[in-house]
Order: structure tokens, then C-alpha cells, then sequence
């Protein structure tokens, strides 16, 4: 995002970004010591913005300007799910990769697009190992993974924060860098949790840790365009650490892909430096 305006903290802007999210502009408003900034996504006419901000502080009647609904709306929510082209993929290949599963009830589906192929006789389960996914030409499996979910929970949990941090990442900064960052985390996550525990894990949550990391470590290094709060940033780590303490598993919430969760984390870190090095 960039800033538009600065105005004092004194003034109240509730009307104006009440006005600004009906006419879905994206937004936000930061305070310091001294005053309040606006700053708006990098895809949106500033001097619109600042023209109507004008308007309004001489007295203009907000109501008065057009503001999209009904069927309007519905085209404008279309075009912007449109100019979210990764994000929205993300989440319709885990929806539909999950109902394909039935949340790993369906094990025929689950074998087609888990990390390997595998057979479970008796107790005991039996997979291929990675030269056989090469010789197979099944590399697919390497990114499939990351769309498998086994809960309503799981599914609502991981999607959230790639509408919420993912949205964001590539409105600002474009789809090509969030694409990048969920094809490599995705991979490196999956390939690490398969070595580690098998093929039988899933979830996006390695990706979620991904963009979380992304978003926050880039915000340290450059011009905050992201503003992830630090608290959430360090719920995830809180959350990562029960995972591999092993009371989420005791309080019923199943086997966690724990190695997938740091390694996603360790690969958002990564493109963050990538990216700042590309851009600079």
C-alpha cells in the first residue's frame, strides 16, 4: 500500500473510510504521535481518492456520489475476484480437492493425490519411495498435498488467513509473488513432511506459515506495505510450538504436520530475502 494522506489525529475519518469500503477500496489507517495516515492499495487512482477526501471536507454529501449495489455490485465483487487470480485458485482447488477426498474418507481419491501412492494392509502402511514418483512422471504429488484437508476446521482454519494475508500479498505486490511463494513453500513443506512422517498428511497450513512469515519479515525489512500485527505473528509461533509439544494431538485435534508448519514458515523467511534482493 501506499500513503495519500496525513492528516491530524484529531480528525475523524469514520465517515470517509465507511464510504471508501462501500465503494470497495482498499484501505488503511495508521496512527503515530503527531497524526493518522491513509494509505490505499497501489492499484487505485490516488488522486481520485484524494479528490473525493476534498469534496467531503468542504461539506460534500457523500451520499450523494454513487455507490454500487445489486446487480452493479455483484459485477464489481466478480471483477474483483478476477484480479485475484492465485488466491481464488488456492482456495478452489482446496475445496474441491477435499470434497474429492470426502476429508480423507474417500482413500481411493486420497491415494490419487497424496504425496505417494500407498496401500494399507492390516496395520501396516506401504508407499513408493521419491524415485518412483520421478520414474512415474506423478511430480504433481510434490504441490497436491497442500490443497488435502481432513476437517471442516482444517479447511476453514487455512483458508482464512490465504484469503485474509494471501489477498493482500498479491493485491500489493502482484500474483506472480504469491504464486511463487505457495508453489515454494508448498513443495519444500510437502517434500519435508513426506521424509519425515509419509505420505498420509495434508493442509495448507505449511503455505499459511508461509505468507504469515512473508508478510511479516518483509515489513521489518522495507516499508511496511502488509501491517500483519505482532500478536498474530506470534500466535502462529505459540501455535507451532504446541504442535511439536504434542498437546494439540492430546486435545483431540489429530496428528500434525508439524515439519511441514516450520518448514513452510522457514520458507516464507526465504522469499522475503529472494524478493527483497529481486527488487532492489
Amino acid at each position: 500500500m501506499r500513503p495519500v494522506l496525513q492528516l491530524p489525529l484529531s480528525r475523524d475519518l469514520r465517515e470517509f473510510t465507511a464510504f471508501l469500503w462501500a465503494h470497495e477500496i482498499p484501505h488503511r489507517v495508521t496512527e503515530d504521535e503527531n497524526e493518522q495516515t491513509l494509505w490505499i492499495s497501489p492499484r487505485v487512482s490516488a488522486e481520485r481518492v484524494v479528490e473525493l477526501y476534498k469534496y467531503w471536507e468542504q461539506g460534500g454529501d457523500l451520499e450523494r456520489i454513487e455507490v454500487k449495489t445489486g446487480a452493479r455490485q455483484k459485477q464489481l465483487s466478480v471483477a474483483i475476484l478476477l484480479r485475484l487470480p492465485v488466491t481464488v485458485a488456492l482456495i478452489l482447488l482446496s475445496v474441491v480437492a477435499t470434497l474429492l477426498i470426502n476429508f480423507g474418507a474417500d482413500a481411493n481419491w486420497l491415494g490419487r493425490l497424496s504425496f505417494s501412492p500407498f496401500d494399507i494392509r492390516g496395520n501396516e502402511i506401504y508407499y513408493s519411495d521419491l524415485s518412483e514418483l520421478f520414474a512415474a512422471g506423478e511430480y504433481w504429488r510434490f504441490v497436491s498435498p497442500i490443497f488435502l484437508h481432513f476437517s471442516m476446521l482444517h479447511i476453514l482454519f487455512n483458508l482464512l488467513w490465504i484469503w485474509v494475508i494471501g489477498r493482500r500479498i498479491e493485491q500489493v505486490q502482484g500474483g506472480l509473488v504469491l504464486f511463487g511463494l505457495a508453489l515454494f513453500s508448498g513443495v519444500a513443506s510437502n517434500l519435508s513432511q513426506y521424509l519425515v512422517s509419509g505420505p498420509l498428511f495434508g493442509g495448507m497450513s505449511g503455505v499459511v506459515f508461509a505468507v504469515l512469515a512473508y508478510s511479516w519479515v518483509w515489513d521489518r525489512l522495507h516499508r511496511p506495505i502488509f501491517f500483519v500485527p505482532p500478536a498474530l505473528m506470534g500466535f502462529m509461533l505459540f501455535w507451532l510450538a504446541l504442535g511439536y509439544s504434542g498437546a494439540l494431538e492430546f486435545m483431540g485435534l489429530g496428528a500434525i504436520a508439524n515439519t511441514a508448519h516450520l518448514v513452510g514458515l522457514v520458507s516464507g523467511l526465504i522469499w522475503a530475502a529472494l524478493m527483497g534482493l529481486i527488487r532492489r
